[in-house]
């Protein structure tokens, strides 16, 4: 592996190691407040039974290579295609707050959505390097079709932060591969805004932009988690209340080990604590773009390329929805938050850059 491979690797180990901290304190706190009828510990061994998924995955994928993967990447599409439709079939798929996004076998619950994120731009490598022509308008729109059955599907759900994710890691791959702006911009545009159009018009759409825009006009309601996430970033000030010292956690900030356990983080180690994060996730940008320049074939740069926007701009979404920057779009903080699926999803796509730096140095020395 080359030079970036193992501060890649230990920032995330970094993450997952602080975010493991919180997920604990703020699990045992809805224990001890009689919130949760289970033990302290259950969500602790819950994401390290998660972690150990997502590393026998990881060394699945390492040992198959990149490449191989790529090739894969048609039966992979079909099968997440076919998971996206079982979570409307009853009694397979799960309904929870209004959204149908998750598959329940038994005591195994995931989200079929997450792993798309990582499936999309394999897929879509395969298609470009399968063919010995560029593509022309024709082929492309049709391409383009097959890419959007599944974002339609994770909208339907619906699942919007989840598909404008995988909808911007494509328009990087368009930008990386040059593909002609003519081709995908003004139909993009099109799109945007017919969405734009149909969003408004749902309910829960138009809900969230006036609680984005006004969170302290439903303080009972949606405004509720935003609002007291602003609170427990802003009480946390420079050093922070201490490790466990938080008081939001305490039932007033509900989802507090998911997508805000980064406000309960802020509380308790403050704006110092903050730019820590912060750094992290801007070392494995940096670390993985490095690894993406520095590949030697075009399948691996756009690959690493693409696995690295999309966890940095997870990363740089939550942050956003918790500082009150952004709407809320239910998403997960890469490596931190609770979540089997988007902890297994991520790590796939750092298994993936990491198999790309093997690769190009292997090459070298040969």
């Amino acid at each position: 592996m080359n030079k970036f491979s193992l501060p890649l690797l230990s920032s995330v180990a970094v993450l997952f190691a602080i975010g493991l901290l919180m997920v604990f304190n703020t699990t045992s706190a809805d224990v001890l407040n009689r919130r949760l009828d289970i033990h302290t510990h259950h969500a602790l061994i819950k994401q390290f039974v998660y972690a150990l998924l997502s590393l026998l995955a990881a060394a699945g994928i390492w040992m198959l290579g990149y490449r191989h993967l790529i090739q894969l990447s048609p039966a992979l599409y079909i099968l997440c295609f076919v998971l996206l439709l079982l979570v409307f079939v009853p009694g397979i798929g799960g309904r929870t707050n209004g959204a149908s996004r998750w598959i329940h076998l038994g005591p195994i619950t995931f989200q079929p959505s997450e792993f798309v994120k990582t499936c999309i731009p394999l897929f879509y490598l395969y298609a470009l390097f399968s063919r010995e022509k560029p593509y022309c308008f024709k082929s492309f729109a049709i391409l383009m079709g097959v890419l959007a059955l599944p974002l339609l599907l994770i909208l339907v759900e619906p699942d919007n932060g989840t598909a404008v994710i995988i909808l911007m890691t494509i328009v990087v791959l368009f930008f990386l591969t040059r593909i002609r702006w003519t081709y995908w911009a003004l139909p993009l545009l099109v799109i945007i805004l017919v969405g734009v159009g149909f969003a408004l018009r749902m309910e829960h759409v138009a809900d969230r932009i006036n609680i984005y825009l006004h969170p302290e006009a439903d303080l009972l309601g949606k405004g509720h988690q935003p609002y007291q996430a602003k609170i427990a970033a802003g009480s946390g000030q420079l050093y922070g209340k201490g490790v466990g010292e938080s008081l939001q956690k305490l039932n007033y900030l509900p989802e507090a080990r998911s997508d805000y356990i980064a406000a309960i983080y802020a509380e308790e180690f403050g704006y110092l604590g903050m730019l820590f994060l912060v750094l992290l996730y801007m070392l494995i940008a940096f670390f993985g773009f490095q690894i993406a320049n520095r590949s030697l074939d075009r399948e691996g740069f756009y690959l690493a390329a693409s696995m690295t926007f999309l966890v940095s701009f997870q990363g740089f979404l939550n942050l956003g929805i918790v500082s009150g920057m952004l709407p809320s779009k239910g998403t997960n903080l890469p490596f931190f938050s609770q979540g089997g699926s988007s902890l297994l999803t991520n790590a796939i796509a750092v298994t993936i850059i990491l198999n790309v730096a093997k690769f190009s140095s292997k090459k070298k020395m040969a």
